[in-house]
């Protein structure tokens, strides 16, 4: 018989490298803008005519009169406590820059809201009073991070006129230094929902707030890359 070749064991498969799985990508860090802003304890919350606070009858748990001269309607006006240090500082540096400034409004409950509205709605009808005042549930006053202010004389408390004054123009380009900003600004209408009110400052942190007035926005809607709320929904 003719000599044959013995069989060849079948060659193994070559072992190839299972598909290469396309890596996940890395969780991002919030970048500006990407935050929710809804939560109402937190210092970068933004209250609206589209975001209410919720809940609504919301109440900050470490209000604190801040050490700072009063006027009128600011005599027992309380904060949250991180408000309150940096608005007595404040207090204290426009002081030593010989400008007099006093706190008029501070933190106002739900309750007190409902009072407060329904005088503006008594006053300007209720278009007009959404103007210039917020519905309960829906105000800023009601975080413990707002505060109005006012200048020695009074004469300009709570009008347009109060930009003008010392104190006012003093906040306008110093209050981000403290973590505060103006919050209704000129020509923001549109924007915040509100007339303008120099005299209205929002804590916000030093961080943010020096950013954002270095930024030149002009409302937290913007800076915070929020929808504008102009009307209630």
């Amino acid at each position: 018989m003719p000599e044959t070749e013995e069989p060849q064991a079948p060659a193994a498969p070559e072992q190839t490298s299972p598909p290469e799985q396309p890596e996940e990508p890395e969780e991002q860090a919030d970048q500006p803008g990407t935050e929710s802003h809804d939560d109402p304890a937190s210092i970068d919350v933004v209250v609206n005519k589209a975001r209410p606070l919720e809940p609504a009858d919301y109440y900050p748990a470490d209000l604190r009169s801040p050490n700072v001269t009063t006027g009128p309607g600011g005599a027992g006006a309380q904060l949250r406590a991180a408000a309150a240090g940096a608005a007595e500082e404040m207090f204290a540096a426009a002081a030593a820059e010989g400008v007099s400034m006093t706190i008029v409004s501070g933190f106002r409950s739900y309750d007190t809201q409902v009072s407060t509205y329904q005088h503006w709605v008594n006053v300007n009808g209720k278009a007009g009073a959404d103007e210039v005042s917020a519905r309960p549930g829906y105000s800023e006053h009601q975080t413990g991070l707002a505060l109005d202010i006012g200048d020695s004389s009074g004469a300009c408390n709570l009008s347009a006129c109060f930009a003008d004054t010392a104190a006012g123009s003093w906040a306008a380009q110093n209050a981000h230094r403290f973590g505060f900003v103006v919050r209704y600004q000129p020509g923001q209408q549109d924007v915040t929902g509100y007339s303008p009110e120099p005299w209205h400052l929002r804590f916000i942190g030093k961080a943010d707030a020096a950013d954002m007035y270095n930024s030149g926005a002009k409302a937290l809607e913007t800076y915070y890359g929020l929808p504008a709320a102009p009307d209630y929904l």
